[in-house]
């Protein structure tokens, strides 16, 4: 029997498993960990929350920036709010208010003691709110200062592209770990179609000593994948190479081997 078709069964089931490990990681394994990660934040690791609190600045639109000096958790407040919206190099518009109160779906707010300045060229118009209250509808929302370690994990791959597009527009450009896990996602089942045609072409060549060199060697490259792709990610997280190049280096790096040992295999 040749070695294509000693390979294809192997191949049509590596393929098999890597389509399944292919839905899991962008779609089925995400709604599983949000179930498991809501209750556990809930009632287990109740500060597992790593958001920031205090002195926040954020984009939430195109051209206003938002500043809250305290965010408060326990009933959702934003205490020494700022909006302002500018237009080329002026300022048109600028919101103060010594608290915001969240109150309901959609982004509804309730302003206290705020302060709105209008500006026209030289033109200023002032409506002062000490003392006052003032529902109004602001892009934002409590969850935007809500942070978990493994939030990536409870997002599906299209929700995560539309969180790391989403914090990029408001300023936060640390997206790093999420981007990540979002190629991450795509190049894990990739894995296993390389590794399967590594274990092939090991497994096809006959040596004296029977199987023991082949499940030593099969062990250390096992142990260099993993160790190179903890590598490549941990530069890829502290910015010493792109984000797309440090999750796919492992699957690079082990094509190539693939490659030489099929090239090599006993045919």
């Amino acid at each position: 029997m040749s070695f294509n078709r000693l390979m294809r069964p192997y191949l049509i089931a590596g393929g098999v498993i890597a389509l399944f490990h292919f839905i899991g990681n962008h779609y089925v394994i995400p709604r599983g960990n949000k179930t498991k990660l809501d209750f556990e934040h809930a009632y287990v690791w109740k500060e597992s929350d790593k958001g920031k609190t205090r002195d926040i600045h954020m984009y939430i639109g195109p051209e206003e920036k938002a500043f809250v000096r305290y965010f408060r958790k326990k009933d959702t407040t934003l205490v020494d709010f700022r909006l302002e919206r500018v237009e080329g190099n002026q300022m048109k518009y600028l919101l103060k208010a010594r608290s915001v109160e969240w109150k309901e779906e959609p982004n509804h707010w309730l302003l206290r003691g705020y302060e709105i300045r209008t500006f026209d060229g030289m033109k200023e118009t002032l409506i002062e709110g000490a003392g006052k209250a003032m529902d109004t509808t602001l892009n934002l929302h409590p969850s935007d200062f809500v942070r978990y370690t493994n939030q990536k994990e409870m997002l599906t791959t299209w929700e995560l592209m539309d969180f790391i597009v989403e914090e990029k527009e408001r300023g936060l450009t640390n997206t790093r770990i999420y981007q990540i896990e979002l190629y991450r996602r795509t190049a894990d089942p990739f894995s296993i179609l390389i590794l399967t045609v590594i274990g092939m072409a090991v497994a096809s060549r006959k040596v004296r000593g029977g199987m023991g060199l082949h499940l030593a060697f099969g062990i250390v490259l096992s142990a260099v994948f993993i160790f190179l792709s903890r590598l490549s990610i941990t530069f890829a997280s502290s910015d010493g190479m792109p984000v797309l190049l440090g999750v796919w280096l492992p699957n690079i790096i082990f094509a190539g081997i693939a490659i030489l040992l099929v090239r090599k295999a006993q045919k």
